[in-house]
């Protein structure tokens, strides 16, 4: 389903992808660990082209992502849940989740967001996937975090794709909120079949919900293996320097750095 070989991108004079190999199999839930700056975010944004590539092999859902110009066809077919939800507040819960059918619209349907019964059907059946049904005509600002994100992961999944990428989905929730918001991600795309990259800072959640997990340092892959392979000298490649994230913690900024010496504890002592 996807498949990258020799990935590079430059900013500037900043190497941020130096070589990344990776594949992704049909259905598999893939989680990628790293510290701010280590190329997580560039990775994804490479993968559904809002950012290019300067040189590698880049396959995602059967499209030649490096050599395809227009890049509809490869959107359609990849969707992505960000960080801080990306929905639109004034709008009702079921009316964000519609739009996530405007790509496979014709032009003049999406431009008035015009939407069949089937696809409000849709909407709706994805509503449940995420326990929102109930939901659907409120505003979506009258919502809480946790569930905005869920509006977000409903949205991603009515655009019917073979790929969703999803960019620190959880980073900005309290750790019974995430775990909540994730379990309805695995879930949903899991019974689907949609196969998923997911860049996360928590290792636990990483070991919870990951098929496979892909650690990055500096631009390069260093660890690519099972969750239950994951180790100490493993998490020390991925997270150079001495300090290793506490279970929960906000690595990537947003929130400050919070490091705690030892092991990884569980973030469920804190739900």
């Amino acid at each position: 389903m996807i498949r990258l070989r020799g990935l590079t991108k430059r900013y500037g004079a900043n190497d941020v992808l130096r070589g990344v190999d990776l594949d992704a199999g049909a259905g598999e839930f893939l989680v990628i660990l790293g510290q701010s700056g280590a190329g997580k975010s560039t990775l994804l944004r490479c993968m559904n082209r809002l950012a290019c590539a300067d040189a590698g092999e880049m396959t995602v859902a059967g499209i030649d992502a490096m050599a395809d110009r227009d890049t509809r066809t490869l959107r359609r077919q990849v969707a992505m849940i960000f960080q801080h939800h990306d929905v639109v507040p004034r709008l009702s819960v079921l009316r964000n989740v519609l739009t996530g059918r405007l790509g496979a619209a014709p032009v003049l349907t999406s431009v008035l967001q015009l939407f069949s019964r089937s696809d409000v059907a849709l909407a709706h059946e994805c509503l449940t996937r995420v326990d929102l049904s109930h939901k659907a005509q409120a505003r979506t600002d009258s919502l809480s975090g946790g569930q905005r994100q869920r509006v977000g992961i409903a949205r991603a999944l009515a655009q019917r794709p073979r790929v969703i990428l999803a960019d620190e989905p959880v980073a900005s929730l309290d750790p019974k909120t995430a775990r909540l918001v994730m379990r309805y991600l695995h879930s949903a795309t899991r019974e689907l079949g949609i196969t998923v990259v997911c860049n996360l800072h928590q290792v636990d959640y990483a070991r919870e919900f990951a098929d496979r997990i892909v650690g990055l340092a500096h631009g390069r892959v260093v660890y690519d293996g099972l969750p239950g392979a994951l180790r100490e000298s493993d998490l020390a490649r991925i997270y150079p320097g001495g300090e290793q994230p506490e279970a929960g913690s906000d690595i990537d900024g947003e929130g400050g750095m919070d490091f705690r010496a030892g092991p990884y504890q569980s973030a469920a002592r804190g739900a």
